[in-house]
């Protein structure tokens, strides 16, 4: 049975942050996008921020799903991105986002599959609550593990990051330009209610704008499918806005943000490597995680559908040819026989 969080939290919890699944996908993605013109003190600066921001899984490099641990130079991979509703340095505390995307290292492909904070699941040593939790429990380390366990899929690479960041990166990119379907009103950043008015049309955006963009819901008439075309628009901005280092005047404060807000396993050679995948803004695929509203003692949870659920992992499983892979080591195996 889910362990019960006292009531009063988790309602101040929802009213701030509760409806952002996929808004810090952007910024887990900017750890590549912005690599397109890396050279020079730029190159020399990133790798300095690279090494401060690594932070290894106690696991070590390899997942136990996989035989020996991947490359993405040379190797399909998954990532997992996680977004915490945390404003200092210590990035601890719940998730409000979780993204597990794959990349194909043949078509420069992109999946992803945004998990909503109230999912129930299986946390391993705790037993079934909100997913949003595994990261409160046991860190990033129990995060990737609660997620592989939910599909069978190795997690490779995490990327973990704040409010903060997201705000930043877009204000030191100058704004990202959308197009604001209709007018609407949204807190901001602390949960101040209405404190963001959006007007419609062609616009450019600031931080706070922006994560008011990707966070409103209630006011959509089309509810999370808009929201999550409106995500969509906001990634497709940002891999337009910083697909070019000229396009990034501020790109210290860029990376000063990310040095400050962001943990990853990635080495500087690996987010290199992540150059490749640039182009892959018309070849990226969202999946969602279907699922119903259900509360068990009292408490709300999202109760994904089993066959959702399968879908995806069978999905995931297939982009990473992990299947290939066995019958590779199958094939081995045989011939090391004979």
């Amino acid at each position: 049975m889910a362990n019960e969080i006292p009531q009063t939290r988790v309602r101040r919890r929802r009213r701030r942050s509760r409806r952002i699944f996929r808004a810090f996908m952007v910024i887990g993605l900017l750890s590549f996008l912005i690599l397109g013109g890396a050279a020079g003190y730029f190159a020399w600066k990133l790798s300095d921020v690279a090494a401060d921001t690594n932070e290894t899984l106690e696991r070590g490099k390899k997942s136990d799903l996989r035989d020996e641990a991947v490359d993405p130079k040379q190797d399909n991979f998954s990532v997992l991105f996680m977004g915490l509703d945390d404003r200092d340095s210590t990035l601890e505390g719940r998730t409000d986002a979780m993204v597990l995307a794959t990349f194909n290292k043949d078509n420069k492909s992109v999946k992803m599959v945004s998990i909503p904070r109230d999912t129930l699941v299986n946390i391993p040593g705790h037993g079934e609550d909100k997913i949003t939790h595994s990261h409160a429990y046991g860190g990033t380390d129990l995060a990737v593990s609660t997620v592989e366990e939910m599909f069978d899929v190795p997690v490779d690479y995490y990327v973990k990051l704040n409010f903060n960041a997201f705000i930043e990166i877009i204000n030191a990119l100058d704004g990202i330009e959308v197009n604001v379907p209709f007018d609407f009103t949204e807190q901001d950043s602390t949960g101040k209610h209405d404190q963001i008015a959006l007007k419609e049309g062609e616009q450019m955006l600031d931080g706070e704008e922006a994560l008011a963009f990707v966070r409103m819901r209630k006011q959509d008439p089309r509810g999370d499918l808009g929201r999550g075309e409106r995500q969509q628009e906001i990634i497709e901005a940002l891999i337009r806005r910083s697909a070019s280092i000229s396009s990034i005047r501020n790109y210290d404060d860029v990376l000063q943000s990310i040095e400050k807000h962001m943990k990853m396993n990635f080495t500087f050679g690996n987010l290199i490597s992540l150059h490749r995948y640039t182009g892959s803004i018309d070849n990226i695929d969202q999946m969602q995680l279907e699922g119903s509203d259900t509360y068990l003692g009292g408490v709300y949870y999202y109760q994904p559908a089993e066959q959702s659920r399968l879908n995806i992992a069978a999905n995931l499983h297939e982009h990473l040819e992990m299947d290939e892979e066995t019958a590779d080591n199958s094939d081995d195996s045989a011939n090391a026989e004979e």
